[in-house]
């Protein structure tokens, strides 16, 4: 189970160089780019990366203000006359997608809100149309479109609610899916596709507001758990000549299956992704905008499931993502796999007949960073030689080469790119366990620094670099290798015997051994885990989308709760034998699906695991939601014995060692009802435990006055009065 924490922690330590070179940086064209700062945009030219104004503050302070506007973001028309600026943002449940749009006009010099009719900071993923005429939003469940040339506003639904929505999504599609903004322009700027979920047979889940009033109030969430009927989706594409939505006309039960992704080729034909329920076979459709009409073109299928995040993708982007990239004029289309036991491109044609594998050999695309069709060329991410690390590789685009490194040998870690169109420059990131996230501006296909004083080499080259943290593998008696990384108490004495804390996670959202910088930190202690004498470990067991090929990530099928666990137990049973780990002080926690593996661990291996702390768990894994759980585990009608098996609650009879179970009850994600069937059950055997509920905090238990630095101390006092530290 993901959630708002746990995506944050992935977020820095895993794309840290991403947000220091993607957030704030957007390519102009090929040798210039745009940055936010100061409250200003301005514009940088290379190779000499000189700086020119590109938007001011007084550009950006409204008739009769005496304050500019607040950048959260900004989009520009193709001939970048016109500036959609995004502000005054407002959170909707993960990122905060909701706000206030303004659109200047830089030859006219004008500057005007759109959507002021409407309710403030109401506005969802607006958009210039592809001929900058009009912008397009979402507000309250329905889309408008607006003419910026006279200021009318047309609503294109007018039916959206809490329970019926148009142009963005539910609960579940957000969170699983990374699906918030539900509506494209076509080319022509003539139609608008959009995505309708109805949740109207989706019970709501209740949570209770019981501190902001004497008298407790209910939050409905619409929120289908395992083993519940989807909501059913469809996709519209309204014309606006005519104001009249055309459905598409997709095959199939749509209460038994998801539409995921939608992409315009051409102003007539719209590219659908739908996926069955169980989400083991994919199905790309070719559809007419006119008429609905739709034609098959690729099929995929997996024993488990598919994958359905493409590796361009950034599930925390507030911007509309391209899913499909298009190549040859439209006439192809690269796509994603691991068919094949491995995660790779393969270009495929518009009508399915022909498909061809670009990267070609035993390991895994991560991500794209650039398709080059000019030079034939695309640039990926990948690390063949060490799951934890990853660089960036090139290859022939029409399949006919082999994978090559660009980035430099020296520099041994976890690299980052944003490459501009045409390839001829780039902004490179770098960071490792023992190096601070440092940047640089290259030029391609040379991988060379455009200014030698700044660049990475130099920056590096007189840096104070201690390592703190170890990289390892380990293997289990049972043949499973795993990387892991260790941290030893300072002044460590081998003589001696030290406690281990284990960090966990465990399932197939989210992977802790990356060698990033501050891999290691343990964000909870309200202290320094290795001055006090502790040994801090993680290891990536199998089920973790490391890049180690499909079996490892999918190994995992239906067996969530006993195979990531036992992997788990086993190479913590090898840890044990090391004869500096004193076997009576071994501690374990996680966050999320951490705290649901702390469970199993604690529960499943007594034996092993003395202490526990688990945050925000899933306690029984038929109250999660049925995209995530039914995704790695099976529908509960088809084989309910397994959802049982790998729930902690099973086995929380098996309870020896010490336990401290932290929830929030606003969690709207997993929500805080785990934590009573899990108490419930322990006091049901006697068994004796600490409990913490945090009154109407979420996911993330971060809101009110005072939270963070509660748990934290909560957290620290727990783990040193039962796994007490130093060496003996």
């Amino acid at each position: 189970m993901h959630n708002t924490l746990k995506k944050f922690l992935l977020l820095i330590l895993l794309i840290l160089p991403i947000l220091v070179t993607s957030q704030n940086l957007r390519w102009a064209d090929g040798s210039s780019y745009y940055q936010i700062e100061g409250g200003e945009i301005n514009r940088y030219s290379l190779p000499t990366n000189t700086k020119t104004p590109f938007v001011t503050k007084a550009e950006l302070t409204p008739v009769g203000q005496n304050r500019s506007l607040v950048v959260r973001n900004f989009s520009l028309s193709t001939d970048q006359t016109k500036v959609l600026i995004f502000t005054n943002t407002k959170k909707v449940w993960r990122l905060d997608t909701r706000g206030d749009y303004w659109v200047l006009d830089r030859t006219a010099k004008t500057l005007k809100q759109v959507g002021k009719g409407l309710p403030e900071s109401s506005l969802l993923f607006a958009k210039l149309s592809p001929d900058a005429a009009q912008v397009a939003y979402v507000s309250e469940q329905n889309v408008y479109v607006e003419n910026l040339a006279t200021g009318q506003v047309t609503a294109i639904t007018t039916d959206g609610n809490r329970k019926l929505i148009n142009g963005t999504f539910d609960w579940a599609y957000e969170e699983e899916f990374a699906c918030r903004d539900g509506f494209q322009w076509s080319p022509d700027s003539k139609q608008i596709a959009y995505w309708q979920i109805d949740a109207n047979q989706i019970r709501d889940f209740y949570m209770i507001n019981n501190t902001d009033s004497v008298y407790s109030k209910i939050i409905p969430v619409e929120y289908p758990t395992a083993g519940e009927t989807p909501s059913p989706a469809k996709i519209g594409v309204a014309d606006l000549s005519t104001n009249k939505t055309t459905w598409l006309a997709l095959p199939g039960d749509p209460k038994q299956n998801y539409i995921p992704r939608i992409e315009w080729n051409s102003a007539n034909e719209i590219l659908v992704q739908q996926l069955n329920r169980k989400q083991n076979e994919s199905r790309i459709f070719s559809c007419e905008s006119k008429t609905g009409k739709a034609s098959l073109v690729y099929t995929e299928k997996d024993e488990a499931w598919i994958d359905l995040y493409t590796p361009w993708e950034n599930v925390y982007a507030l911007d509309f993502r391209h899913y499909f990239k298009w190549l040859n004029g439209g006439k192809e289309f690269l796509w994603m796999s691991e068919k094949d036991g491995w995660r790779h491109a393969y270009r495929i044609s518009k009508d399915g007949s022909k498909e061809t594998l670009i990267t070609k050999g035993d390991f895994d695309v991560m991500d794209i960073r650039l398709i080059d069709e000019k030079n034939n060329l695309l640039y990926f991410l990948a690390s063949p030689e060490n799951a934890t690390q990853k660089y960036l590789y090139k290859t022939k685009l029409d399949g006919k080469g082999i994978a090559e490194r660009v980035s430099p040998t020296a520099l041994s870690g976890t690299h980052d790119y944003s490459i501009s169109p045409t390839g001829a420059f780039a902004m490179h990131s770098f960071n490792n366990n023992f190096t601070k996230p440092v940047t640089e501006l290259i030029s391609l296909p040379k991988h060379k620094a455009i200014d030698e004083s700044n660049s990475i080499q130099s920056k590096l080259k007189n840096a104070e670099q201690p390592k703190t943290a170890e990289f390892f593998k380990v293997k289990t008696e049972e043949g499973i290798e795993m990387d892991g990384w260790m941290v030893k108490p300072t002044n460590f004495d081998p003589s001696k015997k030290y406690p281990v804390l284990f960090y966990v996670y465990t399932e197939p959202w989210g992977a802790n051994v990356h060698d990033t910088y501050g891999v290691s930190h343990n964000f909870l202690f309200n202290g320094d885990l290795a001055e006090e004498g502790y040994i801090y470990v993680s290891i990536d067991n199998r089920g973790t989308p490391a890049p180690k090929g499909r079996a490892w990530r999918k190994s995992v099928y239906k067996k969530i709760g006993l195979v990531n666990i036992r992997d788990q137990a086993m190479a913590a049973k090898e840890i044990l034998k090391w004869p500096y780990v004193d076997a009576s002080r071994v501690a374990v926690w996680g966050w999320s699906g951490g705290g649901s593996a702390t469970l199993n661990l604690l529960f499943q291996y007594p034996e092993i695991y003395k202490t526990g702390i688990a945050v925000a768990a899933v306690a029984n894994q038929l109250t999660y939601d049925n995209m995530y759980q039914e995704r790695y585990m099976g529908l509960p009608q088809e084989n309910l014995e397994d959802f049982i098996k790998g729930s902690p609650l099973t086995y929380a009879k098996n309870l020896q060692g010490n336990l401290l179970y932290i929830h929030g009850t606003g969690d709207d994600n997993v929500h805080y009802a785990n934590a009573e069937m899990l108490v419930n059950e322990l006091i049901r055997h006697g068994k004796q435990f600490q409990f913490m509920p945090y009154p109407n905090r979420t996911h993330s238990i971060s809101e009110g006055e005072g939270t963070f630095q509660h748990l934290s101390t909560l957290y620290s006092n727990y783990l040193r009065t039962y796994c007490p530290p130093g060496g003996r």
